[in-house]
């Protein structure tokens, strides 16, 4: 009998320890109720996925009921981890995600990292590649993919020359600085991170923005994605998620330096002077001229799957109402 009064006296401290821990902290400190997510990114670590690092970092995740595991996306990819569950979130883009929404694989855009592409063809200057003209006779370097003729071949049209006259080779991770010495004058770079790396080694490039030769090419260029059963039985979970990573992306917006500190820390291989640089020249643009950081349009996921069908990149039209959502935002 004293053993059964010590046992209840010990259960009520117990309980009502927890409650009031409850109380101060406005929810329950269990690890049970913490969940489990894998976030997949689409390349290595880079200023792009700044946000999701400060948000990891700084407890937005935890604050959330989360414990975010931040993977590589290995040979399977991050669209295909994603579309089949084995991540709960992922890091894309627009052309890669239409060409699977197209395919019929059940992956949806949550967000945009960054408002406008910030992509484009780059080459040293001494190439003296000022124009798409002046590709012709000239050796591209790329990754492989059928949009990379076809962007090339649209800029041409536009100044009367032929991409049949540009030899095209894949130079699949070889590093832009060294392919452009010793195999290839021209390729496809990101201004935010090859471009100022460029300048922070003191070389001149000659780029020439996609969103220079036509507005149907100024897509959502990277995105946040989730799969469509996630979006359907656990909504909460994808609105909780991105309350934390708005809140990592905005302050990335107003503490780059910071927010470039917190990658460093998080991933020490990268280069700490370029982190700094790129962020500084990013963090503008994660939302830019946008009403909130995520948010997408409409007319860019139509504009840019009608300029993939004119050029024979997709088998049929996308609904483009069903591949992204802007739901799960916060308010501003």
């Amino acid at each position: 009998m004293k053993k059964l009064l010590l046992l209840i006296c010990t259960l009520f401290v117990l309980t009502a320890c927890a409650s009031g821990e409850e109380d101060q902290t406005g929810a329950s400190s269990s690890e049970d109720q913490t969940q489990d997510i894998k976030l997949v990114l689409d390349w290595t670590p880079n200023t792009n996925h700044t946000g999701l690092y400060v948000a990891k970092a700084e407890g937005y995740f935890e604050e959330q009921g989360l414990d975010v595991e931040i993977m590589l996306p290995g040979e399977a990819g991050a669209d295909q981890l994603v579309a089949s569950g084995q991540a709960d979130f992922g890091i894309s883009a627009q052309e890669t995600l239409t060409e699977a929404r197209v395919q019929d694989i059940p992956i949806v855009s949550i967000g945009a990292i960054i408002q406008h592409n910030t992509s484009g063809f780059a080459s040293p200057k001494e190439k003296n590649i000022k124009s798409p003209e002046d590709f012709e006779g000239k050796t591209y370097g790329g990754w492989g993919a059928p949009v990379e003729k076809a962007v090339l071949s649209s800029l041409m049209q536009k100044e009367g020359a032929d991409v049949e006259k540009v030899d095209i080779i894949n130079m699949g991770n070889t590093d832009f600085f060294t392919a452009v010495k010793r195999d290839v004058d021209f390729a496809w770079i990101y201004y935010g991170w090859t471009g100022v790396e460029a300048e922070l080694r003191g070389q001149e490039l000659n780029m020439m923005y996609l969103t220079d030769y036509s507005d149907k090419l100024d897509y959502y260029t990277p995105v946040l994605t989730t799969n469509e059963e996630m979006i359907a039985d656990n909504p909460a979970t994808v609105e909780a998620f991105m309350a934390a990573v708005s809140k990592g992306y905005q302050y990335a917006i107003d503490q780059p330096d910071k927010a470039a500190d917190i990658l460093i820390e998080a991933v020490p291989n990268l280069d700490p002077e370029l982190v700094k640089a790129s962020q500084e020249w990013l963090s503008p643009k994660y939302q830019a001229d946008a009403e909130r950081w995520g948010q997408q349009d409409l007319s860019v996921w139509k504009n840019y799957a009608e300029w993939m069908y004119d050029h024979d990149l997709l088998d049929k039209k996308l609904k483009a109402e069903e591949a992204f959502t802007n739901k799960f935002l916060p308010e501003k």
